[in-house]
């Protein structure tokens, strides 16, 4: 799966096909493609060994880190 931003472009929209895609698929420039088009949120994630660090730095820094968010 691509995920690409939706582009203004003059009066049109676009959302481009990486190279390295285009590559890999051995796509030909206008050949015909086929597009299915869903909006889509994405999260980025933290691995379980930073989601540790930060648990044990908040446990001994709470006060420190909301002191600095009211700042």
């Amino acid at each position: 799966m691509i995920w690409q931003k939706l582009l203004k472009v003059g009066n049109n929209y676009v959302v481009t096909v990486p190279k390295e895609e285009v590559e890999r698929l051995q796509l030909q420039e206008g050949q015909l493609l086929s597009v299915e088009i869903h909006a889509a949120e994405k999260r980025a994630g933290i691995s379980s060994l930073v989601s540790e660090a930060f648990e044990e730095s908040w446990e001994r820094n709470e006060a420190g880190y909301r002191y600095l968010a009211d700042k």
